[in-house]
């Protein structure tokens, strides 16, 4: 049975010892516990047909509960540690008190199939557009620092633009840490970057460039930390997610609007200042409309189709990378060519997606199409 569909039966999941260790502000039990929740396993074992026993004293990436869910034999995860021990089980439910007191001294039940981390999930995420080993680590003192920066990666799409792919990570990794250990929510956090989403719009409107582009660039900071907060703190909920992509949505072309209104008060007016916006505000909403059809047409999306794909997210006309060319024509005192530069890029994404979408005809009647991160590695 595939790792990623949830279990035809009933499953239920036991988590067996304890540890005193926290891990973003969780203990090892609410940990475990919220990722049965999320992969679809009762957390009592009631009426249950199979368990999934999984150690507190690990911590187990989400790919991997789901894989032992799935499960339809008895199964025995062994870490790849050197020492082979088991650390966690999936066996029918009858079997279950048995199977706690060996899990409890690292062994499994007799006639148990042994799997290894890449054997129970393949590691690739199609909604975080990544591949990569799921983790299996021991909770220790000693391993916390690379405990949390591992499940923060986790928690990173793999395909986006450059500035969060290689500006953000380590300052979104503590601010994260502190959000969790304050509790405040992803909810929270989704709520400020609005604020500043209004507070930038109106600080570019009236010509505030400098202290716009601070408020901007706030927002896209926290834009990162409320998705990673979620998935590192099991926090994830189905209104979250609508209320941040929302957001990310909408916003950007009424910055780009802003920004075009405020060169008159600096006195920098655009000579075609309609036709830019039009480029702007038409490319982005067409840009938008190719990703959705190539989904639509060739089950995947555009940005993990081929590598090139991926690379240009890096850089495609999106909001960060858009802001990246406003913050350099500041820079140099002349906010209205920024504001061109983005019409035009804007324009040049629009046709190599056409091309891609092209393309992507063609090479389906060959089979269908598959991401290049979903070929084994």
């Amino acid at each position: 049975m595939s790792a990623d569909k949830a279990p035809t039966q009933r499953v239920a999941g036991i988590v067996v010892g304890q540890s005193t260790l926290q891990v973003w502000g969780l203990t090892s039990e609410a940990r475990l516990q919220r990722q049965f929740v999320r992969a679809g396993v009762a957390t009592t074992p009631a009426d249950a047909d199979r368990v999934v026993l999984l150690r507190a004293d690990w911590v187990y990436d989400e790919a991997l509960v789901r894989g032992l869910a799935g499960a339809t034999d008895d199964v025995a995860l062994r870490a790849d540690d050197g020492n082979g021990d088991v650390v966690a089980l999936s066996v029918a439910a009858a079997q279950a008190d048995e199977a706690a007191r060996l899990l409890a001294e690292r062994q499994a039940l007799a006639g148990a199939r042994s799997v290894s981390p890449a054997q129970i999930a393949d590691g690739y995420n199609d909604k975080l557009r990544k591949r990569e080993p799921p983790y299996l680590l021991p909770l220790t003192a000693e391993s916390m620092d690379a405990i949390e920066w591992r499940t923060f990666r986790g928690a990173y799409k793999g395909v986006t633009d450059l500035v969060t792919l290689y500006a953000w990570p380590r300052p979104a990794r503590y601010v994260t840490r502190l959000c969790a250990e304050a509790g405040i929510t992803p909810n929270q956090v989704t709520s400020l970057s609005l604020v500043l989403v209004l507070a930038a719009m109106w600080l570019f409107w009236t010509g505030h460039y400098g202290w716009g582009l601070a408020a901007a660039w706030g927002m896209t900071f926290l834009d990162t930390v409320d998705g990673k907060l979620a998935r590192v703190t099991l926090n994830s909920s189905r209104f979250g997610d609508f209320f941040d992509h929302s957001i990310d949505l909408v916003h950007p072309p009424f910055w780009w609007w802003a920004w075009i209104v405020g060169l008159t008060a600096v006195g920098l007016p655009l000579t075609h200042a309609a036709l830019a916006l039009t480029a702007i505000v038409a490319g982005y909403v067409l840009q938008r409309l190719e990703e959705g059809l190539f989904i639509a047409c060739f089950g995947i999306e555009m940005h993990v189709w081929e590598r090139f794909d991926s690379r240009f997210r890096l850089i495609t006309a999106r909001r960060n990378p858009n802001l990246l060319l406003l913050t350099a024509s500041l820079a140099f005192g002349r906010p209205d060519l920024g504001i061109l530069a983005v019409a035009i890029w804007t324009v040049a994404c629009l046709v190599v997606h056409a091309v891609r979408l092209l393309q992507a005809a063609v090479a389906r009647r060959r089979g269908p199409l598959r991401s290049w991160l979903s070929a084994p590695i």
